[in-house]
């Protein structure tokens, strides 16, 4: 840095006191003056509680030249009027800040120009903030997101507020999830999309009198998961449902799959089991900008049950002949090696490897 921006750094840091001591503190930390900075993992939660009240300090310096930008500006437009100090505060990721900006008054109306300005209500809470609590709030109870929030971000807030705003969050989502349809966009040259579910136990206990213990009744649900990504992003969107029908499994892939960028050019490349409803979702949701591929490890299970009868002196060998004709999309050949060794109706499913194989590929 020359000697001039030096000068001028110097300058506008000493506008800034609090931000001018916080520097000093961390600066003290980095030569270690107190001597309490002897382990590295005592230096380390010495610079985050620095760093956090350094980003308490910035918030605070931001709102008071923000404040007084905005109300040199009303003052311009409107000589006449005058007004009080009064207290704004909100909540941020760095703790409360609190500006103290004038509220003018003119007749039948209060005017708090840097409220509006900054976008900012009383004792609101940022976005980033509500981004954390609702991060925590729909992992844990909402009893133990205190705790989260003092913990990793040296902050307190009610568990009122943590539930107030991770619900509303969630009723936001699930009313965008419900109104998803097929953007009139370009979008993203290609999407995969994945979908399946799986049985999931649920117990419920009876309301009626006695023994509580043998009035739990079990029941199964399907939960059924989903995402979408553009091709070569890693970073795929999620959605689920839990007891509903295909077509609500069908319409949080759609959801998925316009949140990661679908639009009316996009190809989907849609990869699953074989279960007939995912197949008809894929259709049903994006006609015929999708195509849908079993995947192969499902393929593989299959075939390898069949393997048993079908080559039961040579299943490896059999498996890799039948393995290369799948990557060559030859299953009917596979299908054809199979027809030899289908097992009667009279044998229950379970008992019926190739059977169960032949009628997965058909």
């Amino acid at each position: 840095m020359s000697q001039s921006n030096n000068k001028s750094f110097i300058a506008r840091l000493n506008q800034h006191p609090k931000l001018r001591e916080r520097v000093e503190s961390l600066l003290n930390v980095v030569e270690n003056t107190t001597g309490d900075c002897i382990k590295a993992d005592d230096a380390e939660q010495h610079v985050i509680e620095e760093i956090r009240q350094m980003g308490n300090d910035a918030l605070h310096c931001w709102g008071s030249t923000a404040e007084d930008r905005e109300a040199k500006q009303l003052r311009e437009q409107r000589p006449g009027l005058h007004g009080n100090g009064k207290k704004s505060c909100w909540h941020t990721t760095f703790g409360e800040i609190e500006v103290i900006e004038p509220l003018f008054r003119c007749p039948g109306q209060q005017i708090r120009p840097f409220r509006h300005s900054v976008g900012i209500s009383a004792r609101c809470c940022s976005l980033p903030l509500q981004r954390v609590m609702t991060d925590f709030g729909a992992d844990h109870a909402f009893g133990k997101v205190p705790k989260k929030l003092q913990e990793h971000y040296g902050i307190e807030m009610p568990v009122s507020t943590i539930r107030t705003v991770t619900e509303n969050h969630g009723q936001q989502m699930n009313s965008q999830r419900e109104s998803s349809t097929l953007p009139v966009v370009t979008g993203c040259q290609q999407q995969i999309v994945e979908i399946d579910g799986c049985m999931l136990p649920i117990v419920t206990t009876r309301t009626d009198k006695g023994d509580k213990r043998k009035k739990k009744i079990l029941h199964w649900k399907e939960a059924r998961l989903a995402l979408a990504h553009e091709e070569g992003n890693i970073t795929p969107k999620f959605d689920a449902t839990f007891g509903g029908s295909v077509d609500d499994a069908g319409h949080s892939l759609l959801n998925c799959a316009v949140t990661a960028g679908l639009g009316i050019n996009t190809q989907i490349h849609g990869v699953g089991d074989g279960a007939t409803w995912i197949a008809d979702q894929m259709k049903k949701r994006f006609g015929s900008q999708a195509s849908y591929l079993v995947d192969f490890y499902h393929v593989c299970e299959y075939l390898g049950g069949a393997s048993k009868i079908c080559a039961a002196n040579d299943e490896k060998n059999w498996m890799d002949v039948q393995e290369k004709r799948l990557k060559n999309n030859e299953h009917s050949l596979v299908i054809h090696d199979l027809n030899p060794f289908l097992e009667g109706d009279e044998i229950g499913n379970s008992k019926a490897p190739v059977r169960s194989c032949h009628r997965y590929l058909t």
